[in-house]
């Protein structure tokens, strides 16, 4: 072990404090230096004993944190010193008490509020989505406590290499899940674009290590194409007198990454790679004239792309984002995307609502966006009873969404998550009206509840007093507001349903002699295996429980023994326990596991894949690649149940795998491909698909192959036949989802 040399250590922690004062200048006032000189003191105190997983003092994350909030997001003096005591509550003797007394009562309001979502995601807790809407409650409180956790989780994703491989995982599969688009939401552009890529470097390192390297070694070449596309702009920017800067910037790893994944290309044919960004330095009342101004003198060089034209400054977008893009076609017949936006526009889309104190003028109307984007989410947590994770799901699909505008008879406009429908509309003018909506008027046109708007569309809702929402209503909408109102109104019918059922059931129990007693109708309902009394009431008065029922129930109760099962069904709990076991390890292929587990179809992990294994009620336990399509939401929501898992390379087994061909369609190829893979490296294939268009093939193989260097090899080998463009490897079967793994003769 390593000396400590606690000098040093006493120089760094100061030099770090230095650092964070620096960065708060432009935000303190009189008194402000000597209360976060205050705080550091008593963070240095509580924490003095205390070390990171890295080695280092625990003091160096608070100071990280603090810095973060002031330098990245904008934050002031409260915030700089509830980040440097954010951890003390916690994990220190400080009480709230104390922090109040010395900080005041908004310093500890604050606290409190990281304090009560500090165990937000632990690695063995059911209850994640739980404590993750408890978190979106303090946002009514103070949404700086969103605000530092954000610093906080960005900071833990820039020392995540000292963690070990599972945690890192599962830190890094929450971020991109639920942090990324949150700062997102709240317009943290930049703070967003590092979470998402710091959180693909753990959950999938090899795509990050290749998609960065190629970024490294097409650098040169970039910025030669850069210098030669601005430099006739420069030019009569300069003599028109504007105050500008010119910045040309990569797309992030994620993004690039992203694309591949979802166009099904190279990095090579990806043409938007960076973007060109002008910042103009221009007076608040003048920014637009400017910003269209350089528009037009770019369109005079470069010819633009009608279709990709966003002009988010007329109509910024819900978190706050203002910036007019076009796409143009530049220098060697490459598209190129622009982005113009004042220095102004620019710093709000770095640091989001935090840096509306900078800019007195328009901060009211961002107070009101963030003010409306809050009531939503209050709205959301309304329903006491809404499932968690239904509510992460909703919550997601809305942080996720684009946007579009659409506007009332009125000419009001209302900002909807693209892909919402008339019904989502009628729910966002108000709940009464969604409820009694009964269609609706698009552009003067009936349409159905279900019908999609878009963009610029002009609509009026049909209402009628009989109407009330319906169980399909779900399938019809996708804003979290319109689910919970419809969630919330169903719930109420059956009820009312359900209080008939009673009075019925309670007269066929009295025909059947049988006593109305809570017991009896407890036993009842755990003879139907029907969770409440409710749904036991609900079902009698649809006639789906009848006198047979009844009649079964009081045999039962004469002879309960017969027709018992010995053996009743593990509980989740008892299936996560008796799967952790004592080394809390999945040895996948170890002849002396007793444990039911599957390959998942969705991902076909092979030996060498770092996966993890995923219990499911009924099915075992289901072994997902770490890099699955589905594996961040199943380790962001049921992190209590997730195992973690390893191979036994000692068998040699044949597990399935799919590869993905595209190429010109020359004569012999396919034969070519075949001849390799089933002679040369006598793998046996399950199915082979190709199909032609213009000259170009496209194929899907599913493979048996021992593990990743088997397919690794394969792969290499497939590429170097003529013909071939590209090979990757693909998640799972598509058309059959009983993907299996079968022995080696």
């Amino acid at each position: 072990m390593q000396a400590i040399n606690l000098e040093s250590e006493k120089k760094e922690i100061l030099a770090r404090y230095k650092g964070l004062l620096k960065a708060s200048r432009r935000t303190l006032q009189k008194g402000d230096k000597e209360l976060i000189r205050k705080a550091f003191e008593v963070a240095l105190e509580a924490h003095k004993n205390m070390r990171r997983k890295s080695g280092e003092p625990y003091i160096f994350h608070p100071i990280a944190v603090a810095q973060i909030s002031a330098e990245e997001i904008g934050l002031g003096t409260t915030s700089i010193v509830c980040a440097l005591l954010h951890d003390t509550v916690e994990d220190t003797d400080i009480t709230l008490e104390d922090i109040s007394g010395m900080f005041g009562k908004k310093v500890a309001q604050i606290i409190d509020g990281l304090t009560k979502i500090a165990g937000v995601f632990d690695q063995t807790s059911s209850l994640q989505a739980e404590n993750f809407k408890k978190m979106m409650l303090t946002l009514s409180d103070d949404i700086r406590v969103i605000l530092i956790k954000i610093a906080d989780r960005l900071h833990n994703m820039r020392t995540l290499e000292s963690m070990k491989r599972d945690k890192q995982i599962k830190i890094a599969s929450e971020t991109l899940y639920l942090y990324a688009p949150l700062a997102h939401r709240l317009g943290l552009n930049g703070i967003k674009v590092e979470l998402e890529d710091l959180g693909l470097k753990y959950t999938n390192p090899d795509a990050y290590n290749e998609i960065a390297q190629k970024l490294i070694d097409t650098e040169p070449e970039r910025k030669k194409f850069i210098q030669k596309f601005i430099e006739p702009i420069k030019e009569i920017l300069t003599e028109q007198g504007l105050k500008f800067k010119i910045l040309g910037r990569p797309k992030s790893i994620f993004s690039i990454y992203n694309k591949i994944k979802e166009k099904g290309v190279e990095f090579e044919d990806i043409y938007d790679l960076f973007a060109i960004r002008i910042v103009v330095d221009t007076p608040y009342d003048q920014e637009k004239t400017d910003c269209w101004k350089i528009y037009s003198i770019i369109t005079d060089f470069y010819h633009p792309n009608p279709d990709r034209l966003r002009d988010w400054i007329s109509t910024p977008k819900a978190n706050g984002y203002e910036s007019l893009h076009t796409t143009v076609m530049g220098p060697e017949g490459k598209w190129v995307e622009v982005q113009i936006r004042s220095l102004r526009m620019d710093e709000l889309a770095e640091k989001g609502y935090a840096a509306h104190w900078k800019y007195k003028d328009s901060a009211a109307e961002r107070e009101n966006q963030l003010e409306e984007w809050i009531s939503r989410i209050r709205e959301m947590l309304e329903s006491p009873e809404e499932n968690a994770l239904d509510f992460i799901d909703d919550f997601k699909l809305n942080l996720f969404a684009d946007e579009i505008f659409v506007f009332t008879p009125k000419g009001d406009m209302k900002t909807l998550p693209a892909g919402s429908t008339s019904l989502d509309f009628a729910f966002e003018i108000h709940s009464k009206v969604g409820a009694k909506c009964i269609g609706a008027k698009v552009n003067h046109k009936l349409v159905p509840l279900s019908h999609e708007l878009k963009s610029g569309d002009q609509v009026e809702i049909l209402t009628s007093n009989k109407q009330s929402p319906r169980e399909d209503w779900i399938n019809f909408v996708i804003t979290a507001k319109a689910k919970s109102k419809i969630k919330h109104a169903l719930k109420e019918q059956r009820k009312v349903v359900a209080d008939e059922g009673r009075e019925i059931l309670e007269r066929k129990f009295y025909r059947h002699k049988l006593d109305f007693t809570i017991q009896n109708i407890s036993d009842f309902g755990t003879f139907l295996k029907l969770p409440t009394s409710q749904e036991v009431f609900y079902r009698v008065a649809k006639g789906a429980i009848d006198s047979k029922e009844i009649k079964e129930f009081i045999e039962h109760k004469e002879n309960p023994t017969k027709n018992v099962k010995k053996e009743q069904p593990k509980t989740l709990e008892q299936m996560v326990s008796s799967a952790r076991g004592k080394t809390d390890l999945l040895v996948i292929g170890d002849d002396m596991q007793k444990l039911d587990y599957k390959l998942s179809p969705c991902c076909n992990p092979i030996p060498g894949d770092d996966v993890f294994g995923f219990i499911s009620i009924g099915e075992g336990i289901k072994i997902h690649r770490v890099n699955c399509p589905n594996a961040v939401q199943l380790l962001s929501n049921y992190a209590y149940r997730v195992v973690k898992a390893k191979w036994n390379s000692q068998q040699l087994i044949s597990f399935l795998a799919g590869i993905k061909i595209t190429g010109s369609d020359e004569l012999g190829l396919v034969n070519n491909i075949t001849k390799i893979i089933s002679t040369q490296y006598n793998v046996n294939m399950r199915s082979i698909n190709f199909d032609t268009d213009d000259g170009i093939f496209e194929g899907t193989i599913m493979v048996y192959v021992h593990d990743t260097n088997h397919l690794t090899q394969l792969i290499g080998k497939l590429k170097k036949v003529p013909g071939v463009i590209s090979i990757t490897r693909v998640d799972g079967e598509k058309e059959d989802g009983n993907a299996r793994s079968a022995s080696e003769n």
